[in-house]
């Protein structure tokens, strides 16, 4: 079957979105449960078929993933506040057509709310500084810490292994 012969405006199936992208269908599932924006239409028997937006959005976070070198969550990010129809006005508008070769080629570039299109955020740091721990969390991790310190203790006694000492 040769997608290009569908109209713009068609909805498709799974195969032929995950042909399009050049991905394998588990990945397009995998990103609907990652990606709240995507949301195809299931008929009878859990059969998805994908919007024109759909599609345009699944194409853009092809894009960020494989070319761009987005993290899932980077993309999260990127896309939060950004609704399917926006990204595919940002594509009609930079004259592109619903298809595209595989991995993203000519994709237009779509802009979150507050962000350049192609900016690579900075991850958030795992742990707050300890200038802003109040005394308590401060507290309540020192405790912690102590009894995983005599946790360890306790295995490398039990084990005789002097090597779990670091």
């Amino acid at each position: 079957m040769d997608n290009t012969a569908k109209s713009d405006s068609a909805f498709r199936t799974i195969s032929e979105v995950a042909d399009e992208l050049g991905v394998q269908q588990h990945v397009l599932r995998f990103w609907e449960t990652k990606f709240i924006q995507v949301k195809p239409l299931k008929r009878g028997g859990g059969r998805r078929y994908y919007r024109p937006e759909d599609v345009a959005l699944l194409k853009k976070i092809h894009t960020l993933l494989y070319s761009e070198g987005y993290t899932i969550k980077g993309v999260q990010k990127l896309l939060k506040g950004v609704s399917k129809t926006q990204v595919l006005q940002e594509q009609k508008k930079a004259g592109t057509s619903s298809t595209t070769h595989a991995y993203g080629e000519n994709m237009p570039q779509v802009q979150g709310p507050d962000l350049p299109p192609t900016v690579h955020q900075e991850e958030p740091p795992v742990l707050a500084p300890a200038s802003t721990l109040s005394e308590d969390q401060a507290m309540l991790l020192r405790s912690v810490l102590a009894e995983l310190e005599e946790m360890r203790e306790e295995l490398r006694r039990l084990s005789g292994n002097e090597a779990l000492a670091a």
